[in-house]
């Protein structure tokens, strides 16, 4: 009897209201690039660094959608043999899983494995009901194939403006609604709770991008009013993991209810109304005071809110717990991190006039925490923190322009050096702004200069943190009032880099800068205007004299320090 031939993918689009696997999905990490390669492989490389360490968090219901983008990701990195194993793997370890078979014949056909990929498709084509009616276990499969396509859209890579990301977003949820009503109710209620959870922290994150747009009362409120709703489900999870980290998000919720002109409907839905936040943080500690695991992970979500105080406790408590540095590593790191953070932001207050010198015991007990984990845990971030710290230690506080400890910054470099060595560490523009502020105030202008170039040149479209900006125009400003550089090749250097900003930051970003650069130097720049006119550079000269006018405070610096 002749065989039939084996169903190809096209068919499988054509005739399904879903296609299994991920490189058909209309995410950026699909489409030819709008970055450079360099960028989107760096994006890509740390986008699956973070899919490690949410693996280890998450080895439940949602490991297979973790373990699938993480092949999806090695692929474009050209580890094609990687990849390849990532997906035989999921499809050991299950064998019904849609997305694996169809990202393993999307593999196998890129390697010209014509006959191992007919096989994968053929496997698909069972699986997906083409050869029997449609049933329970075939609408599970699809259901589970959709929701790890919704867990792959918070992970895209490339998003150029907010309008992209809240696009993705929007089609992660969706596809995890359109899970919910293929599976009704063949979905385990656990499994079914893990996915409220993760669509809830997608609509969060929606939420903070309405936050910023005029008139977008009526969207918040929807979306707010599903997210409560999504985080009431979560919190009956058997899994303390779910379910603490749940309780934290209401509580955050909760906090934003006055940014409303009225009560959203959904806290009265929910039975939250007159509920205190401090009440649901309090009871994500209860379900995670024995997991050192979550408490990291509670701990780093109050220290990007900017609840330090809290986040230290959570620390302690996850020591407390467990202080092996070598088995909680974690808690170490995150507790340096935050006394690096509450450290610049008594800085910038100093600088403002807002309060006394900053007290540097932060700066000593950070360097004590990342001292205990650099032998067991040397990392990137790890030696970047450490250099932070040593840098700070190094120089004077507030001005930052005289060396009060040659050995601390010394150490510094050393860590910037050691930082490097790791992979990413020479495509970091944190790494690179360290370093030239090390540089500029052991008066290396030159290198400082260098440094400074490089990390505007690795900064991605519309990335915030411009102080590379800042230092470079501050330099070159420093060495020609020193005579050490032309009024000529001044002018080109001011406008090639002015220019290079406005590619990558926002004109408001550049405006800001470029104020702080002219009040703080504005003999310089009277002088360097003059030249400019002659030279017929009068855009230029009415952007500088624009900038002097412009009224808004400049970022924080501690923006860029928390931004990988």
């Amino acid at each position: 009897m002749e065989e039939e031939p084996g169903v190809d993918i096209e068919t499988l689009i054509d005739e399904f209201e879903y296609i299994p696997g991920h490189f058909h999905l209309e995410m950026n990490l699909n489409f030819e690039s709008c970055t450079p390669v360099q960028f989107r492989r760096r994006d890509i490389k740390m986008k699956r660094d973070t899919l490690q360490f949410q693996l280890e968090f998450d080895s439940g219901f949602q490991q297979f959608g973790v373990r699938n983008l993480q092949g999806v990701f090695s692929f474009y990195l050209d580890e094609f043999d990687t990849a390849k194993d990532i997906f035989v793997s999921i499809t050991q370890d299950d064998h019904n899983n849609l997305n694996a078979w169809a990202n393993l014949a999307y593999v196998y056909d890129r390697l010209d494995m014509e006959d191992q990929a007919s096989q994968c498709t053929d496997k698909l084509s069972h699986l997906m009901g083409l050869e029997e009616e449609d049933s329970k276990e075939v609408r599970l499969r699809a259901a589970r194939c959709l929701a790890e396509q919704g867990y792959a859209h918070a992970f895209d890579v490339g998003l150029l403006n907010e309008e992209d990301n809240m696009e993705k977003l929007m089609a992660g949820i969706s596809l995890y609604e359109k899970a919910l009503e293929y599976g009704k109710h063949e979905i385990p209620v656990e499994e079914k709770r893990s996915w409220f959870f993760t669509m809830a922290s997608l609509c969060m994150r929606l939420d903070r991008l309405l936050m910023k747009k005029e008139d977008a009362e009526m969207s918040r409120l929807i979306n707010f009013n599903k997210t409560l709703n999504l985080l009431r489900e979560s919190v009956k999870s058997s899994s303390c993991h779910y379910k603490a980290l749940a309780w934290c998000y209401i509580g955050m919720m909760l906090e934003k209810q006055q940014t409303f002109s009225t009560t959203p409907m959904g806290i009265h839905d929910c039975g939250y109304s007159g509920k205190d936040p401090l009440d649901c943080f309090g009871k994500a500690l209860v379900d995670a005071k024995d997991d050192p695991l979550i408490l990291n992970r509670l701990a780093k979500i109050f220290y990007f809110l900017g609840k330090q105080d809290m986040a230290i406790g959570i620390c302690n408590m996850a020591l407390d717990a467990l202080q092996d540095p070598k088995r909680n590593w974690q808690a170490y790191s995150t507790r340096a991190q935050i006394f690096i953070k509450m450290y610049v932001r008594d800085l910038e207050r100093a600088k403002m006039g807002l309060g006394g010198m900053p007290d540097r015991e932060y700066l000593t007990n950070a360097k004590s925490d990342l001292t205990s984990i650099l032998n067991v845990y040397p990392c990137l971030k790890t030696y970047f923190d450490m250099g932070q710290v040593c840098y700070y230690m190094g120089v004077d506080a507030v001005q930052e322009l005289l060396v009060v400890d040659e050995n601390a910054l010394d150490t510094a470099l050393v860590c910037i050096a050691k930082a490097t060595e790791f992979d990413l560490g020479d495509m970091l523009p944190e790494i690179q702004l360290l370093k030239g502020k090390c540089l500029r105030v052991k008066n290396e202008e030159q290198n400082a200069i260098e440094c400074f170039k490089q990390a505007i040149q690795l900064d991605n479209k519309g990335f915030l943190g411009t102080e590379s900006f800042r230092y470079l125009m501050e330099m070159l400003l420093s060495l020609y009032s020193q005579h050490s550089i032309s009024a000529e090749n001044l002018t080109h250097e001011v406008e090639c880099w002015v220019k290079k900003a406005q590619e990558i930051y926002t004109p408001e970003k550049v405006s800001q800068e470029l104020q702080v650069v002219c009040r703080n130097n504005t003999a310089e720049v009277v002088n360097l205007s003059k030249v400019m006119i002659g030279a017929g550079k009068m855009d230029l000269v009415k952007l500088l004299f624009q900038s002097m006018k412009v009224n808004v405070r400049k970022p924080g610096l501690s923006f860029r320090s928390s931004s990988f």
